[in-house]
């Protein structure tokens, strides 16, 4: 959801990141919100918030958190959607997991190496048994002999049978394949403050034949019963906003700010993603992506008594 530009904010240049929640089907995605991350100096600094305008009610959020907000706010507009994709980026976090079950969607959201996993069959041990002295815990546990794996670890355990090798879209010259294992865990992050596991989940992991370890990890909290192709077919649906935004980027000029306020780096990101949105729309209504004359877009009646800017006053 995080998007790198090069530009200048106030007096200072920098490389300026915005936060950004798109709209995304097989054929197209558009970002339907977009908001730039300040850092810590930035946001506690009077006298830079002031050079560059930024609103006061504007505090510091980490990058999952402006996040989360675009999310609910999206899903409050009604907003219609099946499930939340993100990259490793934001999947590690997982109180930013946690707010997306929390809205009511499912999610397929990457994750490092490194993160840390309950593997299948394997759950933290139970509280212990109060001996009736001292204070209750209803803590779960671990211990030295019972300890959580990294992601890489469990792909590393896993039998050669895990593996199947799964399409997912057409490219450039062939069909996009590769190999994937998809296995039930736990997630196992600090855990230890919880009274009770955290619920089963699916872990997709992609080990591509000709790589010597593997190269990608998915958390899904997608149904159990769901297929693997359906897993890595949705898993991959990121590369579709990936692909737009080089657009907007190169092609729009959503990347070329050069201006040195909050107010400006937004209006300019509002126009390029306007025109995106304007260019969507006529594409799909020329076949044979669309019918001729098919609107996806819905149209609003100009109000009574509108007259462009710049036109002639009526005689």
């Amino acid at each position: 959801m995080a998007r790198q530009y090069c530009g200048q904010l106030g007096k200072q240049d920098n490389c300026q990141v915005a936060v950004s929640l798109s709209a995304a089907n097989d054929h197209a995605s558009l970002p339907i919100a977009y908001r730039l991350y300040l850092p810590h100096e930035w946001a506690d600094d009077p006298d830079r918030r002031a050079q560059a305008g930024v609103p006061d009610d504007v505090v510091f959020q980490t990058k999952p958190q402006i996040a989360l907000d675009q999310l609910r706010a999206a899903l409050a507009a009604g907003i219609e959607a099946e499930v939340a994709l993100t990259d490793a980026g934001y999947g590690t976090d997982t109180a930013f997991r946690d707010g997306i079950t929390e809205s009511g969607l499912p999610y397929v959201v990457g994750i490092q190496s490194s993160t840390s996993l309950w593997p299948p069959g394997v759950e933290p041990l139970p509280p212990k048994q109060w001996s009736g002295r001292g204070r209750r815990t209803s803590a779960i546990r671990r211990d030295i002999e019972h300890q959580p794996i990294s992601a890489k670890q469990l792909a590393l355990d896993l039998p050669k049978k895990a593996w199947r090798r799964v399409s997912w879209r057409e490219g450039s010259n062939t069909r996009l394949a590769s190999r994937f294992a998809a296995v039930r865990v736990r997630p196992a992050h600090r855990d230890y403050h919880r009274s009770t596991p955290r619920p089963e989940e699916w872990c997709l992991i992609e080990w591509p034949a000709d790589e010597p370890e593997p190269t990608k990890y998915f958390l899904s909290t997608l149904p159990a019963n769901i297929s693997r192709r359906a897993l890595v077919n949705t898993a991959k649906l990121r590369w579709r906003i990936e692909r737009d935004y080089q657009d907007l980027k190169q092609e729009l000029g959503l990347g070329h700010y050069e201006g040195r306020g909050w107010r400006g780096f937004h209006h300019h990101a509002t126009l390029c993603i306007a025109a995106y949105g304007f260019l969507i729309s006529e594409t799909g209504a020329i076949p044979p992506s669309g019918q001729r004359g098919a609107l996806l877009i819905e149209e609003h009646p100009l109000p009574d008594g509108y007259r462009p800017r710049g036109s002639p006053d009526p005689t």
